[in-house]
């Protein structure tokens, strides 16, 4: 069966929720909400991805992350993902106790690959097309399921040599991060191309969805896509509305 991951951005600048729990207090509670709403895990980032935003080094990161995680580690063993690219922040976070990593960059950084051996963690390994988050969306855009497809299972066979368990990889298509408007909508379906994998997808309220993309019932439309098409997880915002669906 399909889960849910609910998104819990702790940023003054995301497109959708910036700044809205960007307090400890009112981050941690909303964690809270979303796993009452049905969420299986919850994603935690500090740095928006979206177009044109400003990336954080590993200690600006850290310094909004240090006080949340260091409670919802605690309360929610085991359903807590770290939306980081910075292995730093991965080291130091396992310092409090595990976490998901999820890499939205695919792991590009030889460093977040052995942090994620290391601590043998169960980690989500994305494709974005380019060399990193913003070149990814100024960049000339992927066309092709194949390249996405291709470019997963590379990543995913580096790792298991390198010593992590198959079992602990979840692979996500990227949807949104510089691709075309047709592939995101191809990309909604990816786990039936990748029959045996966990797959995690990736759309809600984003452009490609088009001007109701803020509204439930575009993301409510993907979702159906996808969990037709045997998706693992649904990365969204609105946990809630989703669960009626599921």
């Amino acid at each position: 069966m399909t889960k849910l991951v609910g998104i819990l951005n702790v940023t003054p600048d995301s497109f959708s929720d910036g700044g809205h729990f960007f307090d400890a207090a009112k981050a941690i509670k909303q964690a809270e909400k979303l796993f009452s709403e049905g969420a299986s895990l919850v994603d935690v980032g500090a740095e928006s991805t979206r177009p044109n935003a400003v990336p954080l080094t590993p200690e600006q990161e850290w310094e909004r992350l240090e006080s949340i995680l260091a409670e919802l580690l605690l309360l929610y063993p085991g359903k807590i993902s770290l939306d980081t690219y910075h292995p730093e922040t991965v080291h130091k976070a396992f310092a409090i106790g595990p976490v998901i990593v999820n890499d939205v960059t695919g792991m590009r950084n030889p460093d977040m690959m052995a942090a994620v051996v290391q601590h043998n963690a169960e980690c989500i390994v994305s494709h974005i097309g380019n060399s990193d988050i913003q070149a990814a969306h100024a960049g000339k855009p992927t066309s092709t399921v194949k390249e996405v497809k291709d470019h997963l299972l590379a990543k995913e066979s580096l790792l298991i040599k390198k010593g992590l368990d198959a079992n602990k990889i979840i692979l996500d298509p990227g949807v949104g991060f510089g691709k075309t408007p047709k592939l995101n909508h191809q990309l909604l379906e990816f786990a039936k191309y990748m029959p045996g994998k966990r797959i995690m997808v990736g759309y809600s309220r984003k452009r490609f969805l088009g001007d109701k993309r803020m509204e439930l019932e575009p993301n409510l439309e993907a979702a159906r896509t996808a969990i037709a098409s045997g998706a693992t997880y649904l990365r969204v915002h609105d946990v809630a509305g989703h669960q009626a669906v599921l």
